[in-house]
């Protein structure tokens, strides 16, 4: 790693490295300190982004599928081969453990794979008209230079799944990388410009935190963006909403999530257990599938709460220090919403509310037994390492607390009768349910968004292909 005080990373801009004048300081939340700098995109790294995409479009939309391919494929050898060099980026700009680092290069790797393989899959259609002296084609095109905004939580995974698609389909793009890990967002175009992709077809800039507002209007009213995608908070996409609403574009949203888990009481407890504990924890708890509500049957109530301890202790219990938060405004969220849940009558079953870590940044996991609705923990997705538990006697209860939110993203249920399973499946209001295995499973062969206020839009499978393409009637007369 260059020293702090001379490095900055730069942006991709026309397939060069672009240093740009304005600059801001990226914070290490391990330490608090400065980590390095990085580029802050101005108005007119903006234009020069956009230009660069729109540039490159007129050409790259008539690449043939081996030529994409081809580059998707060695993209996936180059991720095998940096492995070690990427996952430095995401654990210092993070504060990442090694293992969820190396996940997501693997899932990176494998939608490289995954994505190379579909690109042929695109075809459109020859329909019977009404009419038989005229014949018609329905063919699919892509829109032009998409605008992909993608989150720090899972940088690799949700940073490919925003650009490769629509790039696989013939678009250009622009990615606008988390402020908080601009070296992992560089890290991740430099695999793609190293494996072949055209000057142009991908570009990526950051802002500084305080230019969000004007940076991301800016970019999605330029005319020649065509279409966004967004990854993050229900309260950001909001306002991507209704920007893309404003200008007339389509948009792809995943935004937060309040996953519930569904502990039936013939469910195989320990697996119950260790899949609900790593549903929470995983990542502190800072991945929009995370599992949030644990609804629990209250004939094997308390047996469960007994191996969820153990199951967390096994998975957690052994590290020196607390896990890692992005920043300390996090801790201290999560903090509050336990403080509040334990003043109105919740029981801790887990973890100390009070306790005190090295880090203002460092959270160890908290369990609170016996929460109800007038809780704030109830409807506020945590987005941390706190996890609430909820009993429930009857299928009717449990469906009335796992949909009662304004979420709708994913879901898991636990019993070993795979018709009530289904039958819970068929009922939860999310974009998955996911029967004895946690909240959190994203892959490329599965379909991923989520209902009511966790977004629209689907990514990944054939389905995350079309929607980087439109249909165009043409017709013609024998």
């Amino acid at each position: 790693m260059s020293d702090a005080a001379t490095y900055s990373v730069p942006f991709w801009i026309n397939g060069e490295e672009y240093h740009t004048e304005k600059q801001y300081d990226v914070i290490s939340p391990v330490t608090g300190k400065t980590i390095h700098r990085s580029g802050a995109a101005s108005d007119a790294d903006v234009k020069k982004a956009v230009e660069a995409a729109d540039k490159a479009f007129r050409t790259w939309k008539k690449t043939l599928p081996k030529e994409r391919r081809d580059i998707f494929m060695k993209a996936a050898e180059i991720f095998e081969r940096r492995k070690e060099e990427l996952g430095e980026y995401m654990m210092q700009e993070t504060g990442a453990p090694r293992q969820w680092a190396d996940f997501n290069l693997g899932v990176a790797k494998d939608f490289c794979l995954d994505i190379g393989g579909r690109i042929r899959t695109l075809e459109g259609t020859i329909p019977t008209t009404a009419d038989p002296e005229t014949g018609a084609m329905i063919i699919k095109e892509p829109f032009g230079v998409i605008l992909a905004i993608a989150p720090w939580n899972a940088p690799y995974i949700l940073g490919i799944r925003s650009i490769l698609f629509p790039i696989a389909a013939g678009n250009t793009a622009i990615l606008k990388g988390s402020e908080a890990c601009p070296r992992t967002m560089w890290g991740l175009c430099s695999v793609f410009h190293e494996a072949g992709l055209p000057a142009g077809v991908l570009n990526m800039i950051v802002h500084s935190p305080q230019d969000a507002p004007r940076i991301t209007a800016n970019l999605i009213a330029e005319p020649a963006v065509k279409k966004i995608n967004f990854t993050g908070s229900t309260g950001v996409g909001r306002i991507i909403g209704r920007l893309a609403g404003e200008n007339l574009k389509p948009v792809l949203l995943e935004l937060g999530g309040k996953a519930p888990a569904i502990v039936w009481e013939d469910a195989e407890l320990d697996n119950a257990a260790f899949q609900c504990a790593l549903g929470a924890f995983l990542n502190s708890g800072q991945i929009c599938m995370s599992t949030e509500r644990i609804l629990v049957h209250k004939n094997i109530k308390a047996e469960f709460e007994k191996k969820l301890v153990g199951a967390i202790d096994q998975i957690f219990g052994s590290a020196p220090d607390a896990p890692i938060l992005i920043n300390a405004a996090a801790v201290t969220k999560n903090k509050a919403l336990v403080k509040d849940a334990l003043s109105k009558g919740g029981k801790l079953l887990y973890g100390d509310a009070d306790a005190q870590e090295s880090s203002p940044t460092r959270m160890k996991p908290i369990v609170i037994n016996n929460a109800t609705p007038e809780m704030e923990i109830y409807q506020t997705e945590s987005f941390g390492p706190s996890v609430a538990l909820y009993e429930i006697e009857t299928e009717e209860e449990a469906l009335r607390i796992a949909n009662d939110t304004e979420y709708g993203l994913t879901s898991a249920v636990f019993t070993e009768d795979l018709r009530r399973g289904l039958r819970f499946a068929k009922e939860i209001e999310t974009g998955a349910v996911h029967i004895n295995s946690m909240t959190v499973h994203d892959e490329s062969a599965l379909p991923h968004g989520g209902a009511k206020a966790s977004g629209y839009g689907r990514f990944n499978t054939a389905t995350g292909m079309g929607e980087w393409v439109r249909t165009k009637t043409i017709t013609y007369k024998f």
